[in-house]
């Protein structure tokens, strides 16, 4: 298995002008690529402009932070047994609701 590098943090650059008014589209786009750019799947300039857009946005910075928080506590916590049950329960719960919103 080959380790892959971290993505880069991304920088605040408060002193730039926020383009748009918090929830507008942008955000969103940023928001979906999110995965792809932490496991540095993503070309060099789409990571560029996702840590400009971040680095300018309070709503993205405050969101990319809180996640940053949660995957440390994951990394920390020792996850709680399950029973064969559980594990088909929380599977085919997980599916319903898959199901029930569709794929977007």
């Amino acid at each position: 298995m080959t380790k892959k590098k971290p993505a880069r943090p991304i920088a605040s650059t408060a002193s730039h002008p926020h383009p748009h008014q918090p929830g507008e589209g942008r955000c969103l786009d940023i928001l979906r690529q999110l995965s792809a750019y932490i496991d540095d799947e993503l070309a060099e300039d789409i990571c560029a402009e996702l840590r400009r857009h971040v680095g300018a946005c309070p709503n993205c910075e405050e969101f990319i932070a809180s996640l940053r928080d949660t995957v440390t506590l994951c990394r920390h916590h020792q996850t709680p047994p399950l029973s064969l049950q559980d594990r088909a329960r929380l599977r085919h719960n997980i599916l319903q609701a898959w199901k029930s919103e569709g794929p977007k």
